[in-house]
């Protein structure tokens, strides 16, 4: 709650405004060229291998979008927006996502490797944030993690 003074003197509590939330996965380093990540993390249909089994349920896919239901049957919906080939795909919130989000998904080539992480930056109200930000630290982190497993 904040405390607002309006131009009269009068005092009135208002409730938080959507404020940045930011979140970097740990970064990974990947056994495949650049090239190989991208090709695979451009299509939202590879997303269900990175995902955690256990967690999601309802996973749909098409050649530029994914949604999927977490605990809490909250949907979440990513829709392919930029594409940097080899260093950088943006996914943004859909409209069935309960707040609005990018999701970058940041590669750079090594030699035969790629090193990689998750950035994702949300506008979430405080108190959302308290209860979004672990898990979904946890998830990039499990996503990352997967990337790499894949590859090893």
């Amino acid at each position: 709650m904040m405390l607002t003074h309006l131009e009269n003197g009068e005092k009135i509590h208002r409730s938080g405004k959507n404020r940045p939330m930011k979140i970097d996965s740990e970064k990974v380093l990947v056994n495949a060229n650049a090239e190989t990540i991208f090709e695979f993390v451009k299509n939202p249909r590879n997303f269900e291998e990175l995902l955690p089994k256990d967690n999601i349920k309802d996973f749909e896919a098409d050649d530029k979008s994914c949604s999927f239901k977490v605990q809490g049957g909250i949907v979440i919906t990513l829709v392919q927006d930029t594409l940097e080939p080899f260093s950088k795909i943006v996914m943004k919130s859909g409209e069935k996502s309960p707040f609005p989000f990018d999701l970058n998904i940041n590669m750079k080539a090594l030699e035969n490797q790629t090193e990689g992480f998750i950035h994702f930056d949300g506008k979430v109200n405080p108190f959302l944030k308290m209860m979004v930000q672990k898990p979904l630290t946890n998830l990039f982190n499990y996503m990352s993690t997967q990337l790499k497993e894949k590859y090893d």
